[in-house]
């Protein structure tokens, strides 16, 4: 693969960017609009979620929103990666990630940090998510984040 034109490796970069801000924000239909036609998988977890429904429900139901309508996070993705295939309308990318939060009851700290393999595909000029695979590799405080207990769920790794 090569790097591909400016132009999709601008895109690719702005959707895993957008992403990040749908979260940050608490924009759940807009994380689903990025999955329309795409799905998402986490390293130790089996199977996938597939489709906009799916994935606005996901978030809606595993992220907490905060009184001022976000989830009081900010996702920093960094070390992106871009391999495009032109020809072939594809695309994968890998990066890092981490989330800091800050909440009334928790200072400004890192929360939760990993890495993203992501696939792509154009359709028509437009490129898209086909698969966000999560792999976590660090835990701190989430309770203030998720509505969920993930304390040792990555420790039986």
């Amino acid at each position: 693969m090569s790097a591909g034109t400016w132009e999709s490796h601008h895109a690719i970069t702005a959707l895993m960017f957008r992403y990040a801000e749908c979260v940050d924000g608490a924009d759940f239909s807009g994380i689903a609009a990025l999955f329309a036609d795409g799905r998402i998988t986490n390293e130790g977890v089996e199977g996938a979620i597939v489709g906009s429904d799916a994935v606005r429900k996901l978030y809606e139901r595993t992220n907490r929103v905060h009184d001022d309508g976000t989830t009081r996070t900010r996702h920093v993705n960094s070390n992106v990666i871009v391999d495009i295939d032109e020809a072939a309308g594809r695309a994968s990318a890998r990066s890092s990630f981490v989330v800091f939060q800050q909440t009334p009851a928790l200072p400004l700290q890192p929360i939760v940090s990993g890495r993203y393999r992501d696939t792509f595909a154009r359709s028509g000029a437009e490129w898209q998510f086909e698969c966000r695979h999560i792999l976590v590799d660090h835990v701190g405080d989430v309770r203030e984040h998720l509505t969920f207990d993930l304390s040792g769920f990555f420790d039986e790794r």
